[in-house]
């Protein structure tokens, strides 16, 4: 009824809220039917009506209701806030329509004459008074029932989740309201405390001074700055002249107050990479600023609190509580409501906090060092992202004491805290122009110039703490040229921990090197220049390596050669480098990579590891255009000639999932795919060998190489070579012809296992040939059994179906092999 009657809960609801709100024992069946009419169905849910009048009589009744005591109301009421938090969305209170949508309305209907507009506008403005009051009412309410009512934990906590809801723009929020939020920022429960900061944040934006925001096309602003103007060509995305300016390369930090206020600062990374608006709108880098006689009271109400040294020291020590339990992010709402705070009060609030920061990173107590660090780094996440409209002077004060204090940090992070800094940085930086963010940008880059090595730890945050600066993406390519030329100097560094958090900062680094449909990326470092150096430097290193013994033992004596372990170091650090760029980069797949993965075969030998099989499956998963396939092939030829069977083994292996993975464009280099596979088939090395097989197979399978006459007739000849011959009278076995009789054999066993589910008719076939090897020597009859087992257990379940393809003479072969003795040996 309630939901196909629009109005028809009014009959009803003061009938509920009386049951809710009385003093006196009520039935408990009663207030749970009251409940279920409250929680309602998918179609009607009624305390997230759009009727202020309705929010105004029902919040408080459920927020201070007596009647829940037991288990299944509890329940019930929890189902309802559960409800409320996913559906509920604040309700305009000053309902208003413009010119345009008048006029929309009217050539939809009919014009309405004068009579008609001004009852229109009575009814609104009664309408828009009855909001206000409902709204002033129900929050006064909600902020008495702490006051006047005896409220469980529970209660305080709904009662407080009720008043975040409300919070909004429109109307002014009651200075009650106000002072209990702020108040309870230092509450017992730590529920209740992480609501009021959520509050505090949401109470920050709402009293936030007004940005100016200016409109300019960007002919003007270039001519400002004397730099040169885009042409109305086609798109170009990547690097050109007319976006450098947005750019860290090209900036020179203003000397004065007027220069920074008409500096234009683009704060998001799209502007300027593909093509630029007509007219640009920004905000003017200046915001007016609370002062103590022109602060309005509900301002003053929460400035004035935290000028309280006595209030911070108190919420602080909250804060750190909260850490002790199993928490271990950054809270973002508490970093929402620092940089709320700081944005608005700017320099008095920080000359207070920086005392309590110090005495934070300072912490002896052990078991409060984790959770003092982390308030720590949310303070000044809170302050960095705050100072975004600071005036020039505020700012040099800010970073004069800002960089001497991380200083410090970074240099007695540890394992517990580097995640809470981290998170710092990135909070602190986030949508920001990096032009702002010049002297933070230079302090992170400058922590991997520290030569001092205290500990690897320390080493390993530093480089950690620099991948925080892909927040901003494309803009800040000369620093990423100069964090590029650092860390590829120390490859082989001694520690293997350093080592790939180099990798991942070098594959960052080159993960900008993209180029898009008539665009190019000119000012980062070029990925197919480094791999090419590095490769070179690969290949020193293998030969390094495989000259000099890693290890002398000499007795009891255990010496390591030096330029053998650097040699060493370097291919780890390169296997890793490989590995992330195709986890950072939007193109990985590079020439450079193509001309650098005979190395990674050749590897196999040395470091055969998962790591080194992961780096070489990313090329083959990657989808490779005809450039890249006709090279990669090409490649793969010159690793099957290779003396080392390892590479030859991992390149069949590889080739196998480069072509599952490219099976529609590879269709036109099958001939070369199909030599190279029979050349392995019948390579001297019995793994090479083994492994082709199962790569031929899955050709089969999946249709990429079809199984012909050709094919059978050359495996069936080849298996049949006598693999004796006389010498002096005696038989000896050749290694050559036995190599050719295993390769036949090896095509047969790929043939039948390429059709796991059905019989084609050249199954039966090889099969009668491959039990002719039944006393062939143990390592043709170990592929034999092998094959034959797989045949068996693919076509166990349908053998009823597939022995009607074979005959009986053949069914007795087969049936004879596979129970023989020689079977199960």
């Amino acid at each position: 009824m309630l939901s196909r009657f629009f109005f028809s809960y009014q009959i009803i609801l003061d009938h509920v809220i009386e049951l809710l709100n009385k003093s006196d024992e009520v039935d408990h069946d009663q207030i749970k039917g009251c409940l279920y009419i409250l929680l309602g169905n998918d179609s009607i849910f009624l305390p997230t009506k759009h009727s202020w009048i309705l929010l105004e009589k029902l919040w408080p009744s459920i927020a201070s209701t007596k009647h829940a005591r037991k288990l299944s109301t509890q329940n019930l009421i929890n189902c309802i806030m559960e409800k409320i938090y996913k559906r509920f969305n604040t309700g305009a209170i000053i309902e208003n329509t413009n010119e345009i949508s008048r006029q929309a309305a009217v050539n939809l209907w009919c014009s309405l004459d004068k009579h008609e507009l001004e009852l229109y506008n009575r009814i609104h403005e009664e309408r828009i008074e009855e909001n206000i009051c409902s709204y002033n009412n129900l929050m006064e309410k909600l902020t008495s029932l702490f006051y006047n009512n005896v409220l469980t934990c529970r209660q305080q906590i709904i009662t407080m989740t009720f008043i975040s809801f409300l919070f909004q723009k429109q109307v002014p929020i009651p200075l009650s309201c106000i002072r209990i939020v702020v108040d309870f920022l230092i509450h017992e429960n730590i529920d209740i405390r992480k609501i009021a900061e959520q509050c505090i944040s949401a109470l920050c934006r709402i009293q936030k001074p007004p940005i100016i925001y200016l409109e300019k096309p960007l002919h003007d602003i270039l001519y400002h700055m004397n730099k040169p103007c885009p042409g109305d060509e086609c798109c170009c995305p990547g690097d050109h002249d007319d976006n450098l300016w947005i750019t860290l390369n090209d900036y020179q930090p203003p000397k004065t107050q007027i220069e920074w206020e008409q500096t234009c600062f683009l704060d998001k990374c799209f502007h300027g990479y593909y093509k630029w608006p007509k007219v640009i709108k920004y905000p003017m880098n200046k915001r007016e600023r609370y002062t103590k006689e022109t602060m309005p009271e509900h301002v003053a109400i929460v400035y004035k609190r935290f000028m309280d040294k006595n209030f911070i020291t108190k919420l602080i020590e909250y804060m750190i509580i909260e850490d002790e339990g199993d928490e271990i992010t950054s809270n973002i709402n508490r970093f929402r409501m620092f940089k709320g705070l700081f944005r608005n009060f700017g320099l008095d609030l920080m000359y207070h906090f920086m005392e309590q920061l110090n005495i934070l990173i300072h912490e002896k107590t052990k078991e409060k060092q984790q959770g003092s660090n982390r308030v720590a780094a949310e303070i000044v996440a809170g302050i960095i992202r705050g100072s975004k409209y600071w005036t020039l002077d505020m700012l040099e004060e800010l970073w004069q004491k800002l960089i001497p204090f991380l200083n410090e940090v970074c240099a007695n992070l540890s394992p517990e805290t580097l995640s809470y800094w981290g998170s710092c940085f990135k909070f602190g930086m986030e949508d920001l122009d990096p032009r702002r963010m010049h002297r933070l940008i230079e302090f992170i880059r400058t922590l991997i110039n520290d030569q001092t090595t205290v500990n690897t730890f320390l080493e390993t945050s530093r480089w950690f703490l620099i991948l925080k600066l892909t927040n901003f993406e494309w803009r800040v390519p000369a620093i990423w040229c100069a964090i590029n030329e650092h860390a590829k100097e120390m490859l082989d560094h001694s520690y293997k921990a350093v080592r790939e958090h180099i990798a991942n900062v070098l594959s960052v680094s080159l993960s900008f090197d993209i180029k898009l449909p008539n665009g190019q990326s000119t000012r980062h470092p070029d990925a197919n220049r480094f791999i090419d150096t590095i490769r070179e430097r690969l290949h020193q290193a293998i030969e390094i390596y495989e000259k000099k013994p890693l290890a002398n033992i000499s007795g009891q004596k255990i010496e390591i050669d030096q330029e053998a372990r650097k040699a060493l170091n370097f291919i780890e650090t390169v296997i890793q480098f490989h590995t992330r760029i195709f986890m950072w980069c939007l193109q990985p797949m590079k020439s450079a990579i193509v001309r650098i993965f005979p190395y990674l075969c050749d590897l196999e030998s040395i470091v055969s590891s998962e790591n080194l099989t992961i780096s070489r499956m990313y090329v083959a998963m990657t989808y490779l255009h005809t450039p890249f396939l006709e090279s990669l092939i090409e490649q793969l030829e010159q690793v099957c000639t290779s003396s080392k069977w390892h590479a030859r083994r991992v390149a069949m292996e590889f080739l196998q999932h480069m072509i599952f993975c490219n099976l529609f464009n590879a269709r036109s280099y099958k001939k070369q795919i199909c030599e190279l596979v029979f050349k392995c088939l019948f390579d001297e090395q019995f793994e090479v060998r083994t492994v082709a097989s199962v790569t031929l197979s899955g050709f089969y399978q999946c249709g990429f190489i079809q199984v012909n006459e050709e094919d059978f007739k050359y495996f069936s000849q080849m298996s049949k070579i006598n693999y004796f011959i006389k010498k002096n009278g005696k038989k000896i076995i050749t290694t050559e012809n036995i190599i050719k009789r295993h390769g036949g054999v090896l095509g047969l066993c790929a043939i039948v296992l390429s059709s796991p589910y059905d019989i084609p008719n050249y199954v039966p076939d090889a099969l009668m040939l491959l039990c002719e090897h039944s006393h062939d020597p143990d390592l043709i009859q170990k592929s034999i059994k092998k094959a034959l087992s797989e045949f068996r257990r693919t076509h166990h379940d349908s053998w009823h179906e597939h022995r009607e393809k074979f005959t009986e003479d053949q069914l007795v072969i087969l049936a004879d092999v596979l129970i023989s003795p020689n079977y199960y040996a």
